[in-house]
């Protein structure tokens, strides 16, 4: 019993993905949409930190292909005034 317990405490830490088998529930599909619109600045700002800032998709849900229309969606609306670059101070 000794032997097997040291040999175990004794392994090297695994690497790699954590939680892979926990399914994290996706912000995004409780939206129902497909594409993300610059226009629709409710829903951008869900996304938005208090300074401003774009979260990330470890703290928003989203997978890569609707982060990345996330951000270019942030970016179009800010070119157009319609979200401001920074936030409130």
């Amino acid at each position: 019993m000794a032997r097997q317990r040291d040999s175990a405490a004794s392994a090297p830490p695994r690497r790699g993905r954590r939680g892979a088998d926990r399914v994290r529930p996706r912000k995004y599909t409780r939206i129902n949409s497909e594409a993300v619109d610059y226009k629709d600045l409710n829903l951008l700002r869900r996304f938005l930190s208090d300074k401003g800032k774009t979260r990330g998709r470890r703290v928003t849900g989203l997978s890569r292909k609707h982060q990345r229309q996330l951000s270019v969606a942030v970016k179009r609306a800010r070119e157009i005034a319609l979200l401001p670059y920074v936030g409130e101070r």
